[in-house]
């Protein structure tokens, strides 16, 4: 499926910001392992995940989707069970890493598969602590397909991460959990901190202090949790695409309510502010142990800024769009320290390098980063545009974004990976005034 940007379009109104994906994934795993009757509100009907949802039904979690959207997640008569067939998760690297720690810390004989662009991608940073902690797994040369089997993990476990990951810790705290293993985790930087905070609002005893700069999770091996319904919060990573457009189109305004607003994943809105982005917190609020607010976006003027260090990790998934506002930003970005970025659903880099080509911005890429030449001017192509998504939804969504300064319409190719994350992104954004033709 290809998409088609519409030209002279800005967006305003109000929008309401669409179930965090990285939430949705843990609130299903934590969930089914509590074996209680829950309710969970806002969860994102994207493919990602559904396909971890659909995963955790083939080991017996037998969860389900109310007509008004809410899942529910029922008290079993057994807790879960080894499965044949391979459990599939898509395009899901969250849903990939979370279900290896989970299911290892089960002690189930399961195997893992994905489409290509998952089968693609290293697991190691998961496979060697999992392995440290006893599980017994093979893999691909680290890749898909991979196979557990039945082993009982250490009941002590440390582990500091060589490269702050939020996923890698959730896998370890999550195989901790399942096996009833006390898990400490030595981050270099502080991350998202999801499971961390939904283990809390389900009564886990679970500890969280600084050493000498550094973040450690302890996680106990007695946890008696109480399942309670739950509500997700907006992905703030999904809002960025929304923020960007407003302040690139040079909207007269932008309401977007219900955003996640967890300390560990705002570091899209320092990076704009920064840039100077005029973005207005509001409503601020607590939902299930996460906080929320909604924010109003204003017409700015952005300027070129430095993004490198502590902040990365922090933004690792919106480095695209920000590179999008940085190309209409007056003067120089430069983004440094963002190596991860090459193995993600793509080589997200050089997509953005690749796709920056095509549109005529100056820019340079290199090992870790890329600078980015940015002018404040409509880009002024002779003819349509036309840029590959690579595969990668955070590309195709982010490339559709710069349609709002192009003279030209810019047609994205193959954006049937949208759905992974963003399910409603065609109709919401055209609810705004930017109707984008398929």
């Amino acid at each position: 499926m290809n998409l088609t940007t519409p030209i002279n379009c800005q967006v305003k109104g109000t929008v309401q910001c669409p179930g965090d994906k990285s939430i949705s994934q843990r609130v299903l795993m934590i969930g089914a392992f509590m074996n209680q009757d829950m309710k969970v509100d806002g969860f994102l009907h994207g493919e990602d995940p559904i396909s971890t949802m659909n995963a955790l039904n083939q080991i017996g979690a037998a969860i389900t989707v109310n007509d008004n959207g809410s899942v529910q997640i029922p008290k079993r008569d057994f807790i879960f069970c080894n499965c044949d067939e391979p459990l599939d998760l898509g395009n899901s690297g969250t849903g990939l890493r979370l279900m290896l720690g989970f299911t290892s810390g089960l002690g189930l004989n399961l195997s893992f598969c994905g489409d290509e662009s998952l089968s693609s991608r290293p697991m190691d940073r998961v496979l060697n602590p999992l392995t440290e902690m006893g599980a017994d797994i093979n893999s691909s040369n680290g890749k898909l397909p991979i196979k557990i089997s039945s082993s009982k993990l250490t009941k002590k476990y440390s582990y500091e991460l060589p490269v702050a990951s939020a996923q890698v810790k959730s896998s370890i705290l999550l195989a901790g959990l399942a096996s009833g293993s006390v898990v400490e985790i030595i981050e270099p930087v502080q991350t998202r901190d999801h499971t961390e905070r939904m283990l809390k609002n389900f009564g886990a005893n679970i500890e969280i202090a600084k050493k000498d700069g550094k973040n450690i999770i302890r996680l106990g091996s007695s946890n008696h949790l109480s399942a309670k319904n739950y509500t997700v919060v907006g992905d703030i990573s999904s809002a960025a695409f929304l923020i960007v457009a407003a302040l690139i189109s040079n909207s007269p305004g932008l309401e977007i309510t219900n955003v996640g607003m967890n300390p560990s994943r705002t570091g899209v809105l320092r990076a704009l502010e920064k840039m100077g982005a005029n973005i207005e917190i509001k409503n601020q609020r607590l939902e299930s142990g996460e906080p929320c607010a909604d924010l109003e976006v204003k017409q700015s003027r952005l300027k070129g800024v430095e993004l490198s260090g502590e902040i990365i990790p922090n933004i690792i998934d919106e480095i695209p769009i920000i590179s999008i506002a940085a190309a209409f930003a007056d003067g120089k970005t430069i983004i440094c320290d963002a190596s991860e970025l090459r193995v993600k659903e793509s080589d997200r880099l050089k997509a953005v390098s690749d796709g920056f080509e095509t549109l005529g911005v100056k820019h340079q890429n290199f090992e870790d980063g890329m600078t980015i030449m940015g002018n404040p001017h409509t880009l002024q192509p002779e003819e349509p545009i036309f840029i590959e998504s690579h595969g990668d939804h955070r590309i195709a969504m982010s490339f559709l974004i710069a349609g709002l300064r192009c003279s030209q319409s810019i047609t994205v190719k193959d954006c049937k990976n949208i759905f992974t994350s963003f399910p409603n992104f065609i109709e919401l954004i055209s609810s705004i005034g930017y109707k984008l033709e398929k």
